[in-house]
């Protein structure tokens, strides 16, 4: 898309924001409205003229809009205007968030072995809480945004808060609908970014806790400095080993713990579940603590465990009850006749 261009009729082309594989991104004046209001213009490039597979996009990317308008009804999400497509290509017209992404608070260094910005224990919790608040409203509606990290974070001027932005649903479900065209096979595109994207959703199986897991290794990138992919990781849990890098309690290391467990399942399952712990630690006040059901064998050595000292111990009673029962002497041996109940009496 060239810069002067004008699309949909109306909204003209002022800069480029960002261009990637999937798509471009663009700052718009709307021609149609007073003053010539701004907005993000997405377009979203198929690659392919075949008519099924662009009924396919066509579908996919009516459906999936749908789902931002009725997010965008969050104020801490863009709002969406307008979205059409021309000349094969897909288009959305969002709102334009004055601002500044995290990237620019979570500075990254270029040298290596120097550390890039670190924020206090404080500071960390209160934007995994900030996070938490506007990524709940989209677990809410069963949407993951398979994208999260520092550069689809956004501070707005006007009141500091979080604005989140750039959601990768439209973009998969478009792309893979070429790609499963193309090789008549069924493909997932695996939208996200190194480092900040588990493995289930590296295979193509995104879970809300997917988005959970990025949450934390933004949190992880905020306290220590460090770029998520520069972490090793263990070699028998396959779980990112950063606590020796981060001068954290360990309430707050725990917690972040449960959002970048290996297994998704290990994880919180929703943005509410993990809200509702960091708001306890934020306010000083106990937290919940997750504890990982044991293994199945572990469960059944216990019960076996258990098992056999009850065994145990009611065999040693009963031998000690034989052997007094040997000892017992009777104190005469003329045999008494109990007295005849009384009424009442059993």
């Amino acid at each position: 898309m060239i810069i002067g261009q004008t699309i949909g009729g109306r909204y003209h082309i002022k800069k480029s924001l960002s261009q990637g594989g999937f798509g471009e991104t663009y700052v718009a004046e709307d021609t149609h409205l007073p003053g010539n209001p701004q907005f993000v213009v997405k377009k979203l490039n198929p690659q392919s003229t075949d008519p099924f597979v662009l009924q396919t996009a066509r579908r996919l990317f009516e459906t999936e809009s749908q789902v931002l308008h009725k997010l965008g009804k969050c104020d801490r999400i863009p709002q969406l205007f307008a979205h059409f497509e021309e000349d094969q290509e897909f288009y959305l017209v969002q709102e334009l968030i004055v601002g500044h992404d995290l990237s620019h608070e979570l500075v990254l260094s270029n040298q290596p072995g120097v550390r890039g910005t670190q924020l206090s224990e404080n500071q960390v919790m209160q934007l995994l809480q900030d996070i938490l608040e506007v990524l709940t409203v989209v677990h809410q509606q069963g949407v993951i945004h398979r994208d999260i990290k520092p550069a689809n974070l956004m501070r707005r001027d006007s009141d500091g808060k979080i604005i989140l932005i750039d959601f990768g649903a439209v973009k998969e479900k478009v792309i893979s609908a070429v790609k499963n065209s193309q090789t008549q096979r069924n493909i997932t595109v695996c939208i996200g970014t190194e480092g900040y994207m588990p493995n289930e959703q590296m295979n193509g199986y995104p879970e809300l806790s997917s988005d959970i897991y990025a949450v934390g290794m933004v949190a992880i990138q905020a306290l220590t400095g460090i770029s998520p992919d520069q972490f090793p990781k263990n070699p028998d849990t396959l779980e990112v080993m950063w606590r020796e890098q981060a001068a954290v309690s360990p309430k707050l290391a725990d917690f972040i713990d449960n959002m970048i467990r290996y297994r998704h399942s290990d994880r919180y399952q929703s943005a509410d579940e993990a809200l509702q712990v960091i708001k306890s630690l934020v306010s000083g006040s106990v937290a919940p603590t997750i504890v990982s059901p044991a293994p199945w064998w572990k469960s059944l050595k216990l019960k076996l465990i258990i098992g056999s000292v009850v065994l145990g111990i009611a065999v040693v009673a009963a031998v000690a009850v034989f052997h007094n029962v040997d000892k017992i002497q009777p104190q005469s041996d003329s045999t008494s006749t109990p007295a005849p109940a009384k009424d009442g009496e059993w």
